[in-house]
């Protein structure tokens, strides 16, 4: 006759069971997928190329003989890893058909408009376009744009929406597909389900181990 489970292990079982039920929840479930946002990222050029720029353009005043540009992407993050415009900036190329002026400042910008996938449009986008704003000194890289690039549209939070008319909707929406990396986070689950099952068998095996001292000592 089979002898029942001496009663001390039963918790030790029943902690097994929880730990595989609850990892096996979270595995199921995975993180929440990160979405992707739609707008014009911010860059400030430098000697070794583009700078995401951490100031917003009312807030920011470029300096003569500076560079700004912008993209328009699709970014989960909003941040550094968003696309980068293109070209580099080169402010003695952008700004080689502008004579320097008493009392005013000169500053590049670059364009990028993105493609159609970024917008989430079959149509394509406007071509990159360049130039150089010459402003009072202290203007800011909002005036810049609307020197060099109208019309701008602006949200009610602030927002830039569109420069020189693009887009002509939305304003820095989620865009429905989620990004690659959020569709891999979600994928994460068969590591988690590994790790709830070694748990399993450490508390099995632990189980188990003690039982055969308490037969042998019996």
């Amino acid at each position: 006759m089979r002898r029942a489970a001496p009663l001390a292990l039963l918790p030790l079982l029943a902690t097994a069971l929880l730990v595989t039920a609850l990892l096996g929840t979270l595995a199921a479930a995975g993180p929440a997928a990160a979405a992707d946002y739609r707008y014009w990222s911010f860059w400030r050029g430098t000697d070794s190329g583009w700078s995401y720029q951490q100031q917003g353009p009312a807030g920011y005043r470029p300096a003569d003989g500076g560079v700004d540009g912008w993209r328009f992407a699709l970014s989960a993050d909003g941040g550094q890893n968003a696309a980068r415009p293109a070209p580099a900036p080169d402010f003695a190329t952008l700004c080689a058909g502008t004579p320097a002026r008493t009392g005013l400042k000169r500053v590049g910008v670059v364009l990028d408009f993105g493609t159609a996938a970024d917008a989430g449009s079959t149509t394509a986008p406007p071509a990159p376009r360049d130039g150089c704003a010459q402003v009072p000194p202290d203007a800011s890289s909002a005036e810049v744009l609307a020197a060099l690039a109208p019309p701008l549209r602006y949200g009610t939070d602030g927002m830039l929406c569109a420069i020189a008319g693009y887009p002509a909707a939305g304003c820095g929406e989620a865009a429905a597909a989620p990004t690659a990396a959020a569709h891999a986070t979600r994928h994460s689950g068969p590591a988690l389900g590994l790790t709830a099952g070694g748990a399993l068998v450490l508390l099995l095996g632990a189980g188990a181990l003690w039982q055969a001292r308490r037969r042998r000592s019996s």
